[in-house]
């Protein structure tokens, strides 16, 4: 199997490089690859490496993920999240692809406290949540073969991340306030490369179940509850850990001023994706730990 992967720079890229390999040939690219195009803002160049390298399966993990920056600059978002998987989207139906995308929960306006299902009703609160609408529709109306995976809230080892961000102020700050209005899944960049591998494997002999997909690990939390137990969990791996916070204060989001809306519910259904595929998505409590226990030491 050829397999091509955009962004594979990122967190779920550098995952999914390992998860991949498993299946074939993979060449993977990213913004300032020399070899071929992998930079989104140049949609002829993408095109053109897509047509060269003639895969079997595109995988895209190339985003602008940056959902406040998004606001200031729309169609910049837009070329990356829409635009441009929209063009990959044409060349995997001109060549007989499979093209696999990741969206997101920001698709949802955030409404209710029921998970969402691949069938409700979307209504993006922000200009991220919208370009990213915007580019699972290009790839649906193009007609090539195509996974969509709509995830959440994912992390990982390598990079920054919200528990990390919540490990550091916690041993510079006496208290800490977090968000607990905002509610989903914390969801592993490993966790996705390796759902994303099964898939793979399962539609390349079932084309039939291709489509939209959510996929986060089992369970929600709010980000206050996220916070309290990632603290609590490097405390117990790492006791030498000098924690000054005494305090972690629920506060709601209008604690913080943000250019970007963000949805109040982001919880998933995942039913379709465990149904379809014969999966079982471990807690995002297992997940987590695991990466503290990675970063912790390392």
């Amino acid at each position: 199997m050829n397999i091509l992967l955009f962004g594979k720079g990122g967190q779920v890229g550098w995952e999914l490089q390992r998860s991949l390999s498993l299946l074939g040939r993979v060449t993977a690219l990213d913004h300032d690859s020399a070899d071929h195009c992998g930079d989104f803002a140049n949609l002829a160049g993408v095109a053109e490496s897509v047509r060269a390298l003639r895969p079997d399966v595109i995988v895209n993990a190339a985003a602008h993920t940056a959902v406040d920056k998004a606001e200031g600059e729309p169609e910049l978002a837009r070329a990356l999240n829409a635009n441009t998987p929209g063009v990959l989207a044409q060349q995997a139906a001109e060549q007989g692809a499979l093209l696999v995308h990741y969206s997101t929960d920001y698709v949802f306006d955030g409404s209710g406290t029921q998970p969402w299902t691949e069938a409700d009703a979307t209504g993006p609160l922000s200009v991220y949540g919208q370009t990213k609408l915007e580019g699972e529709q290009l790839i649906q109306a193009s007609g090539c073969q195509h996974l969509i995976l709509r995830t959440s809230w994912v992390y990982a080892a390598r990079g920054g991340n919200f528990a990390k961000t919540m490990l550091r102020l916690a041993q510079e700050r006496e208290r800490l306030t977090v968000i607990d209005d905002q509610w989903g899944s914390p969801t592993g960049a490993d966790l996705l490369a390796d759902v994303t591998a099964h898939a793979i494997r399962h539609v390349r002999h079932r084309p039939q179940d291709g489509g939209l997909y959510h996929c986060v690990a089992g369970g929600q939390t709010n980000w206050h509850a996220y916070a309290s137990h990632v603290i609590r969990t490097a405390q117990r791996l790492k006791p030498s850990l000098d924690i000054r916070a005494t305090e972690i204060a629920p506060v709601p989001s209008s604690a913080f001023v943000t250019a970007a809306r963000r949805p109040h519910n982001s919880r998933l259904n995942t039913s379709k994706l465990t149904d379809t595929f014969g999966l079982v998505l471990p807690s995002w409590q297992k997940g987590v730990d695991r990466m503290l226990a990675e970063v912790l030491t390392a």
